[in-house]
């Protein structure tokens, strides 16, 4: 049988999706392009051209068994993943090691084909999904954060990145975030006893011109983030402290600081996809620190 045929192919996808259990949609099976469709319709904003939110890796015509979130489409993430049946990963970041994964430049890579054959050996998808996760109102990696960390009646309703409290000396304050988001390592940059009062959040990666504007506004006192070059917003933070001015630079890792937005995105998930079970895993947290 030719299953290049498009009647014959979704013939032979719903023979196996009934075979194995899969929820059906319509009299076919619920396919990972089923779901992504789904996405686009209620992300809440146009579905842009150029993005990096696409099937990464895998078949999209694929029968999904069960959905798993993740911030990091790691090879642990994706093994769990299967393990518990869940054959759509939906993750916030790249799969092969580069923003727009790109794999040109790692044939013959040994870690990279191995990750690439156990995908394709256990029928999984990934999806990226960055661009327009961010871009949804609220964007959903910031709903995610402050909801984790119970900051959402910190909010400046002025300015939603922008949180407000009662002069939490630096240290504790950033001893509370890591307690609450369970992380290991945490920098931080600033006198630890600085009374914190109005906190910039930038979650992920800051680039060098949006960390040096938060940091020198006047209203803010500590910038909180994933990661950032040490020759840029770092230095920045410690130049500007240098000047007199009380400032603080809070860094978290670039996993742990967009994690809870991926938890989010499940339970968004999860009000327009109720076929199959959804999962949060999360991505491990790959630093720490020698005791």
């Amino acid at each position: 049988m030719d299953t290049r045929d498009p009647s014959r192919r979704a013939f032979v996808i719903g023979v196996a999706a009934s075979k194995i259990g899969m929820p059906q949609t319509g009299g076919a099976p619920l396919t990972a392009a089923h779901v992504i469709d789904r996405i686009k319709k209620h992300v809440g904003v146009p579905w842009r051209t150029e993005t990096v939110d696409n099937v990464i890796a895998g078949n999209p015509d694929t029968p999904v068994a069960g959905i798993a979130t993740t911030m990091m489409a790691t090879l642990d993430v994706i093994e769990r993943a299967s393990a518990a049946g869940k054959n759509l990963v939906i993750t916030h970041e790249p799969t092969f090691y580069l923003h727009q994964d790109r794999t040109d430049t790692l044939a013959g890579d040994a870690t990279y084909q191995f990750k690439a054959d156990f995908i394709r050996k256990h029928g999984m998808v990934v999806f990226r999904f960055h661009d327009h996760w961010h871009a949804h109102r609220p964007d959903g990696i910031a709903a995610g954060m402050a909801r984790d960390l119970g900051w959402e009646a910190n909010a400046d309703s002025a300015d939603p990145r922008v949180f407000v409290f009662a002069g939490t000396p630096l240290d504790r304050f950033a001893k509370e975030i890591a307690s609450r988001l369970r992380i290991r390592t945490v920098r931080v940059v600033g006198d630890p006893t600085l009374a914190v009062h109005r906190v910039a959040a930038s979650w992920g990666y800051v680039a060098q011109e949006r960390g040096i504007q938060l940091l020198a506004r006047p209203d803010v006192e500590v910038l909180i983030g994933g990661e950032t070059r040490e020759w840029e917003v770092v230095e920045y933070a410690q130049d500007i402290i240098s000047t007199g001015k009380k400032k603080a630079l809070i860094l978290l890792g670039h996993v742990v600081s967009e994690q809870a937005g991926m938890k989010y995105c499940a339970d968004w998930l999860r009000s327009f996809v109720t076929e199959v079970p959804i999962e949060f895993i999360a991505a491990p947290e790959p630093f720490w620190t020698p005791s």
